[in-house]
């Protein structure tokens, strides 16, 4: 078992929601700057990156299944390419794109997954302690 690659892909989301939260943070910070326009990260995208790098494993049958590992290698920041302006439903008059009430939804539900990745990987974590410790 390689432990570099124990955590597969919620190493790479915490990465990810971190910097989410950073992108909405801004997005909140600036919800009276005229002309602000709001951003987000496309995570379909991301992912449908690192699923199409991840196929092309060589397999050694040709009937044999080939494994994908989303994530692989996501760097610590995700591209400019994934972040995304936000469409809103009504920009106000001096061009902002903040909706703050939208903006703070999408920030707890931000929040509350990147806890929920920490909580299974601390499960993880404390499983692995146990296991080296036979106890």
């Amino acid at each position: 078992m390689k432990l570099d690659n124990m955590f597969g892909v919620h190493e790479q989301m915490l990465r990810l929601r971190s910097q989410r939260s950073e992108i909405l943070a801004s997005n909140i910070a600036n919800a009276d700057t005229p002309g602000y326009k709001a951003r987000d990260i496309d995570f379909k995208a991301v992912f449908d990156k690192q699923a199409s790098q991840a196929a092309n494993v060589k397999t050694s049958q040709p009937g044999h299944m080939r494994s994908i590992r989303v994530g692989q290698s996501l760097g610590s920041n995700v591209s400019p390419h994934f972040i995304k302006f936000r469409n809103v439903d009504q920009p106000s008059l001096d061009g902002n794109t903040v909706d703050m009430q939208r903006e703070q939804l999408h920030f707890a539900e931000n929040s509350a997954r990147f806890e929920a990745t920490m909580r299974f990987l601390n499960g993880k974590i404390k499983g692995l302690q146990k296991a080296i410790s036979g106890k």
